[in-house]
């Protein structure tokens, strides 16, 4: 018999609810989380988060490993006092992402660009099936 205080919380899955089916990229990429978090139980190394690196590459060049959740701390205020909260990601205006989208931001504001290859596929060439996103891709260029 449970004896303690209960509370729910509740999720919004607006967006999350419209999205496609997930790309061979998706499904590799979770996968690999998923099997690099069972590791880490299994080694009872709590307290981490699963990370798979090096995403731009082949899924069999990827780095799984390890990140300590106390290495993502940050000490800020909240609610008058000092809290430890994961940092928030914000959008790196000097990173690449950011500004390929300064630079086709004017013609967007007047005409359409979507990126849209045709449905997702699943079986075919690697440089087909297995694309990273576009944002990664960009964040990852030398």
């Amino acid at each position: 018999k449970y004896i303690g205080k209960f509370a729910t919380q509740t999720h919004f899955f607006g967006y999350e609810g419209l999205c496609t089916a997930p790309s061979n990229y998706d499904a590799d990429y979770c996968y690999s989380l998923g099997y690099t978090a069972s590791r880490l139980i299994a080694y009872g190394k709590t307290g981490y988060m699963s990370s798979v690196r090096n995403t731009t590459k082949a899924a069999k060049d990827w780095i799984a490993g390890g990140v300590p959740i106390t290495m993502m701390m940050n000490m800020e205020r909240r609610h008058g006092e000092m809290k430890p909260v994961i940092q928030k990601a914000l959008v790196d205006l000097k990173g690449r992402p950011f500004k390929n989208f300064v630079s086709k931001r004017a013609a967007w504001a007047i005409q359409t660009d979507y990126v849209y290859p045709g449905p997702i596929q699943y079986f075919g060439p690697t440089e087909v099936c297995d694309e990273p996103s576009k944002t990664l891709k960009l964040e990852s260029a030398k």
